[in-house]
């Protein structure tokens, strides 16, 4: 179960790792974890979550299709898509230094969470 920080950079990031990995296990690869997919969403996190999420159901789709450990993991991280998704409209104007090393700091903790318990899943 994730801690939910919702409506801050850190839980902004978290939310984002979890992006990164329903990508992953949908598709094998993804470039949200780079430098540059991180600096994207730190420069405008409210449009490019809305992006994400329109991408959301067909990679659920596709990897609870392929069974197994695949679908099992979706499933936490789907749920984890939606409790990190907070109540409030979401911050959409580029985040200042501090702001984005925590939203770095979410994200590097959400990855290190599902490399945890998905270890052959999450590279």
């Amino acid at each position: 179960m994730t801690r939910v920080e919702s409506g801050t950079p850190y839980g902004w990031g978290r939310l984002h790792a979890a992006f990164q990995v329903l990508e992953v296990l949908a598709v094998g690869r993804t470039g949200l974890g780079t430098p540059a997919g991180l600096r994207r969403t730190t420069n405008t996190p409210r449009n490019h979550f809305v992006e994400l999420l329109r991408r959301a159901g067909l990679l659920l789709l596709v990897t609870r299709e392929k069974g197994g450990d695949h679908a099992r993991a979706v499933e936490a991280v789907f749920g984890d898509i939606v409790r990190l998704t907070g109540p409030r409209r979401m911050y959409d104007k580029s985040l200042d230094e501090r702001q984005i090393a925590e939203f770095r700091r979410g994200h590097a903790d959400q990855v290190a969470e599902y490399r945890k318990v998905w270890e052959s899943l999450v590279p």
